[in-house]
């Protein structure tokens, strides 16, 4: 019976955590007055993969946020969530899927409650960031890497 479950894939989440958390309001008390636009928020994503075991990855996925009134920044917030998670019996093909697309896809809800709750405690409305495709930012880095690999050779 072990071997059987063994050969049965399966992604357990070990622990999650925040790595960095940081949030500046430089403009704050001025920057929480009413105004008649909304500032322009600029979001960035990544997400790093590393074995700690064999069977064990450390998957962080890394947010920032700026909102910007023209040229001055209203507020800045950059989020480092990281999750550990043992990954058994997926075939090797799937690996990089399973840790560049499911696992960030599992920790995304959390870091974007984190992201909302700092805003909106920094005096702002809560920013709620959209739903983020993470098979299209694999495929996107993949297309990078593989341009990349061909022009260096």
């Amino acid at each position: 019976m072990a071997n059987e479950d063994d050969q049965n894939p399966s992604l357990t989440i070990l622990a999650q955590y925040t790595k960095d958390l940081s949030f500046e309001n430089p403009g704050a008390p001025r920057s929480l007055q009413a105004r008649d636009k909304a500032p322009g928020i600029n979001i960035n994503v990544n997400v790093n993969a590393n074995p700690l075991s064999d069977t064990e990855f450390d998957v962080v996925l890394s947010l920032s946020a700026e909102a910007k009134d023209g040229d001055k920044v209203v507020f800045a917030t950059e989020l480092v969530y990281g999750g550990v998670f043992r990954i058994t019996g997926f075939p090797q093909e799937h690996m990089l899927p399973v840790l560049f697309i499911e696992c960030p896809r599992l920790l995304f809800p959390f870091a974007r409650q984190i992201i909302s709750d700092v805003t909106r405690n920094g005096g702002f409305p809560p920013l709620m960031i959209d739903p983020i495709d993470f098979g299209q930012m694999f495929a996107q880095r993949l297309a990078q890497e593989e341009s990349r690999s061909s022009l260096n050779s």
